[in-house]
């Protein structure tokens, strides 16, 4: 077959050589003998073609389209064979291996056999037997994205008729391919856009950190009909870590897979470039242990108002179809877009619990100023009445309302400290809690307490425990407040410590050098359990 040009299909672009054909009727006889048979009366083709074309047009589904400009062809030309070829990805020296196939006449057993594009001399796709054909490209704009060949005409050759008639069909199939181009460019390009919309109504809606950017990895991996969506972040050490990651598969071994300094790829990423890959296997820019298991990938950066605040990564399957122009293009707007929606539910997040900071202060505030000094003036008034009263019942009764009142204001100190403490992201180990009880009686306080720690605390002392302890730690610190004369405070959290009976424990040791009972003038709370 070969490929209609602006030659005659007697030229070397309408058709294949005619001779040598063994089931054609020789032209020349002997003189005796009657001619071969004439071709049956045919019905004006230019209606046929006419109606094959508005048929065309009517058509809504690319595959049923092609399958009708075939059917057409066949019929318009008397050929016996027929096939549209569509090119895939070229392989090899070039040759382009055919993508899809709509054919007419072909058994399946020659369907399946064929895998590449004709090449001009071999008839139709290298159909055996036929030596006479006809062939015109497929084109969208000036790409020739197939061929739309005919073979074995059943009436004598093929005709520059037959080569006009097969260039119009092959104008209809390249106008209906170069549609649902756009029609699927459209669809994708509103999926994409779709999925940002959705992917900043949930970044903005208050979640975590960690669940934002897991949101945004498996958006994109969806969008993208990739096998992975990875969202690395830079290191103190000048490289990337996966920070998030959603796949088709487990990716607990995809995070926490780091980047090195100075790798091509990272200095194109920090450059606020990105990065397209056809195989993250073979690719000498891919470091990680994990590029085995990927084909095709991207790699974008995560930038707002000049900041990379990350990659978002899309790797496809090894052998998985690589990433179009447009889904470059699309998916990099999108990585624009999410930049730009994670720093403003950055700011949003800090906003609120800055308010919440700023409330809890407030009312810390107003408990220490109003309340407790109330309550501090009401306990001198009763002590100093409860003296001047002497012995007897009413001395009792006033020296018990005292220690109430006594017992009140620590309460409310406890209260006034836990309101200084972070509302969210709490730790979860007894070494995270400890400090962050301390670091919020600093800000009463006015210096910030030494802590200690003996033995693997966050292992060894269970979570049960950890409610006395850090009440006993709340109680001594507000304790430490009310002394005259504190200005140091040391804690010291043991969970080696050996209790009464030769058992394991853990022991809370909080001590200032405030005015107390203590041999150096100091006092020391002691809270102990058994682990």
């Amino acid at each position: 077959m070969t490929t209609g040009g602006d030659t005659g299909p007697s030229g070397p672009e309408g058709r294949d050589r005619q001779d040598d054909r063994p089931d054609q009727p020789s032209e020349a006889g002997p003189p005796d003998r009657p001619g071969p048979p004439a071709a049956p009366a045919r019905t004006p083709r230019l209606p046929m073609l006419l109606d094959a074309v508005l048929n065309v047009g009517s058509e809504v589904e690319l595959a049923s389209t092609l399958q009708h400009v075939v059917d057409s062809a066949a019929d318009l030309t008397e050929a016996r064979y027929g096939a549209l070829a569509l090119a895939g990805p070229a392989h090899g020296r070039g040759r382009s291996r055919i993508a899809e196939l709509f054919s007419v006449g072909l058994s399946e057993d020659e369907r399946r056999r064929i895998t590449r594009l004709p090449t001009g001399h071999t008839g139709l796709l290298g159909h055996p037997g036929s030596t006479l054909s006809l062939g015109v490209p497929v084109r969208v704009n000036n790409d020739v994205l197939g061929h739309l060949c005919l073979a074995r005409k059943r009436h004598g050759p093929f005709t520059e008729e037959d080569l006009a008639l097969l260039r119009v069909l092959a104008s209809q199939a390249g106008i209906a391919i170069g549609n649902a181009r756009l029609y699927g460019t459209a669809r994708q390009r509103e999926r994409w856009i779709e999925g940002a919309a959705a992917v900043t109504t949930a970044l903005l809606s208050g979640e975590s950190a960690a669940d934002a950017l897991n949101t945004l990895a498996k958006a994109a991996r969806i969008l993208a009909g990739a096998a992975a969506g990875v969202v690395l972040q830079p290191t103190d050490e000048g490289g990337m870590e996966i920070v998030a990651a959603s796949a088709l598969d487990d990716p607990g071994d995809i995070v926490g897979t780091s980047i090195a300094p100075g790798s091509p790829v990272l200095v194109q990423l920090l450059g606020g470039e990105p990065v397209y890959i056809d195989d993250s296997s073979t690719d000498p820019r891919m470091t990680t242990h994990v590029r085995s298991r990927f084909g095709p990938s991207m790699m974008l950066p995560l930038q707002s108002g000049g900041r990379l605040i990350g990659t978002l990564a899309l790797p496809r399957k090894r052998g998985g179809r690589p990433y179009t122009p447009v889904d470059r293009m699309l998916a990099t707007q999108f990585a624009s877009q999410a930049a730009l929606a994670l720093v403003l539910a950055d700011a949003q997040h800090n906003r609120e619990r800055l308010a919440v900071f700023e409330d809890r202060d407030r009312i810390a505030r107003d408990l220490h100023d109003l309340v407790v000094q109330r309550l501090f003036a009401t306990e001198m008034m009763l002590e100093s009445t409860r003296r001047r009263t002497g012995e007897g019942e009413l001395a009792d009764l006033l020296g018990h309302a005292v220690d109430e009142l006594d017992s009140t204001i620590q309460e409310v100190r406890t209260t006034i400290f836990a309101l200084q403490q972070p509302p969210a992201d709490a730790p979860t180990g007894l070494r995270g809690k400890v400090l962050r009880e301390t670091a919020g009686a600093a800000v009463l306080l006015g210096f910030q307490p030494s802590v200690h720690f003996t033995g693997a605390v966050d292992t060894l002392v269970r979570d049960e425990l950890h409610t006395g302890l850090l009440a006993a730690l709340r109680g001594a610190l507000a304790a430490a407040h009310r002394r005259a004369g504190v200005t140091s405070i040391e804690v010291e959290v043991d969970a080696t410590a050996r209790l009464p009976g030769d058992r394991d424990g853990v022991r809370l040791v909080v001590s200032d050098d405030g005015d107390g009972d203590g041999s150096d003038g100091g006092s020391a709370v002691v809270w102990e359990a058994e682990l």
